[in-house]
């Protein structure tokens, strides 16, 4: 058959496409188990956050309520992500991990059980998505400086990369699938199925047998936490990861925030269907973004995608049909994935491994921090304007923010990053 007739690759050529593949990483069964583990944790997740969002507008039809559950995931941020950053410098990561996992897995379960007996005010649900929350900010430093330890150096990016493709995977199935649930039990049930989702991460982390690392910082937490911030204050790449971050978090959060609102007409499947096509977005834009890569910068590249997240949000407020409500969160996620691999990346290396989950703390605090803070300002000013006009308020945030911080550039030979990656 003339099909079995292929032309030999040569092995050099075959090795460097091998090196240089986004699904590399994969090849490795450490880093594997980790990402399969992941994407079914992340999956609960969206599960839950589409179970918080959706009893909460059975609770009360308040915006600002509405808003304060995704305030509430993020508050934890401003509390514990800087000790949690030193923690993970300091202490045995995969201990570490193992605590924050189970966690979780408490703070979930008791949330469905309570959900299931009916004894769930907006209070109390906002309190143990507080706790949920806190423990997923002490487990952030931790999971996201892991990577290099459980994949080869010349797949870290693309590791890092594909850790952002397994989060929009369970970002796209999640809530689609969450909205589903609802919709045949109650928020209880996907409460539940979230802290059964955190077992396979526990289960790769109790069997991974972790090398010493070569350096650890001993001493006070306090201690170590000044030094990070010493060596971060010297970096100019770390201020240009750090106000680029900074400036989309805040504008960017309303848009999530507030969909439970916008979806409420459709029903909890439509709400999660439309969470899953921004999920489907995501995974959309990350695959054309490595040839964008070959065409434009990093910062260029952030840019635009960052316009096109302002003129989606502003968008999304107008609205009226469930098709246009799932074009727009699809076109909006594509976008999204965009800004966040590169930034994700840039933190990943913008510091020494030793103090790389003190800098990785410092990230998530400016953008976690971001988007708890601006749910908590749009949801209250939802209440005062009206959702259409709030989500147009956000969108020229988003875009004053952007111009404000050109001064910055995101420049990809002093970030780490190349054209392979993401």
């Amino acid at each position: 058959m003339a099909d079995s007739i292929q032309t030999p690759i040569p092995e050099t050529v075959s090795a460097a496409r091998h090196q240089h593949s986004a699904w590399a990483p994969l090849r490795e069964p450490l880093f594997r188990s980790l990402w399969s583990a992941a994407v079914v944790s992340y999956t609960g997740t969206w599960m839950q956050n589409v179970g918080a969002g959706w009893l909460m507008t059975q609770l009360t039809m308040s915006p600002l309520m509405v808003s304060l559950v995704a305030a509430a995931t993020m508050l934890p941020v401003f509390l514990v992500i800087l000790p949690a950053g030193a923690l993970a410098d300091m202490m045995d990561r995969r201990r570490l991990l193992l605590l924050t996992q189970g966690w979780m897995v408490v703070a979930s379960g008791l949330l469905g059980v309570f959900t299931l007996l009916g004894h769930v005010t907006p209070w109390i649900l906002l309190g143990f998505t507080f706790l949920l929350g806190l423990g997923g900010v002490m487990n952030d430093p931790a999971w996201q400086a892991i990577t290099p330890e459980v994949v080869s150096a010349e797949n870290h990016a693309p590791a890092v990369a594909l850790n952002s493709v397994g989060f929009n995977v369970a970002r796209a199935v999640g809530p689609a699938l969450g909205g589903m649930v609802i919709a045949a039990t109650n928020s209880g049930v996907a409460f539940l199925l979230n802290s059964a989702s955190f077992f396979g991460v526990i289960f790769f982390l109790y069997r991974w047998k972790r090398k010493v690392p070569e350096r650890v910082d001993t001493g006070r937490v306090r201690d170590a936490m000044l030094h990070g911030f010493r060596e971060a204050r010297g970096s100019h790449v770390v201020r240009c990861v750090l106000l680029r971050t900074g400036a989309f978090s805040i504008g960017a959060s309303s848009l999530l925030a507030l969909l439970p609102i916008l979806a409420r007409p459709h029903g909890p499947t439509g709400f999660g269907l439309s969470l899953g096509h921004f999920g489907l977005g995501a995974l959309a834009g990350a695959a054309v973004l490595p040839r964008l890569r070959h065409h434009f910068s990093v910062d260029s590249l952030v840019m635009m995608a960052t316009l096109l997240f302002a003129v989606m949000t502003a968008t999304a407020g107008y609205v009226q049909t469930f098709g246009w409500l799932s074009t727009v969160m699809f076109v909006a996620g594509a976008a999204w994935i965009a800004i966040l691999a590169c930034l994700n990346v840039a933190a990943q290396t913008m510091l020494p491994s030793w103090l790389r989950a003190r800098g990785l703390s410092m990230y998530l605090l400016v953008l976690q921090g971001g988007m708890a803070l601006g749910s908590a300002v749009w949801g209250g000013l939802a209440n005062k304007i009206g959702v259409p006009l709030a989500l147009l308020c956000s969108a020229l945030t988003i875009t004053v923010g952007l111009f404000a911080v050109r001064r910055f550039p995101l420049e990809h030979n002093r970030v780490g990053m190349t054209a392979e990656h993401n």
